[in-house]
């Protein structure tokens, strides 16, 4: 049976996305509130690379130096990987959408009148009803984009 991993399996894993939200309510907050939620995001990102370098360097069946070297890729593995996959890449994502919907809408207001505060609730809706929709397929384009370019490299290694 294989152990849940606290920071993928759990609850915990939406603090993962604390960026994509900031970046939803950018239009109505301000830009402090946007970066806190990337700090939040990239505390995540920092914890679970920990996360998975211990699990690793605690493996005792290993030498101590094979520990540290496979603690050390576990640990920028997940760094990558979390941090395109669950902060650059996704909050660059929302960041677009919920510009492109604002000026859009500041478009339309000139034939049907969209109120500003109807633009403001209509950019975060949708930022934050695209956020479902672009998990997976970051996820798996990060995994193929690794596992076809550094993954292979840092396996040459005598783990």
């Amino acid at each position: 049976m294989e152990k849940n991993d606290l920071f993928r399996d759990t609850l915990l894993r939406y603090l993962g996305y604390s960026n994509e939200v900031g970046e939803a309510f950018r239009v109505v907050v301000s830009t402090k509130v946007v970066w806190f939620s990337y700090g939040v995001a990239t505390g995540y990102v920092i914890s679970d690379a920990a996360d998975k370098a211990f699990q690793e360097y605690n493996k005792k069946s290993v030498s101590e130096e094979k520990r540290r070297t496979n603690s050390l890729i576990t640990a920028f593995d997940a760094l990558l990987w979390q941090g395109l996959a669950s902060v650059v890449i996704p909050g660059f994502t929302i960041n677009r959408i919920c510009w492109a919907t604002h000026h859009f809408l500041l478009n339309v207001n000139k034939i049907f009148k969209v109120s500003k505060q109807a633009n403001k609730i209509i950019t975060v809706a949708t930022g934050l009803a695209s956020i479902p929709l672009i998990i997976k397929p970051i996820d798996h384009a990060v995994d193929y984009c690794l596992d076809n370019t550094i993954r292979p490299l840092v396996k040459t290694y005598d783990r």
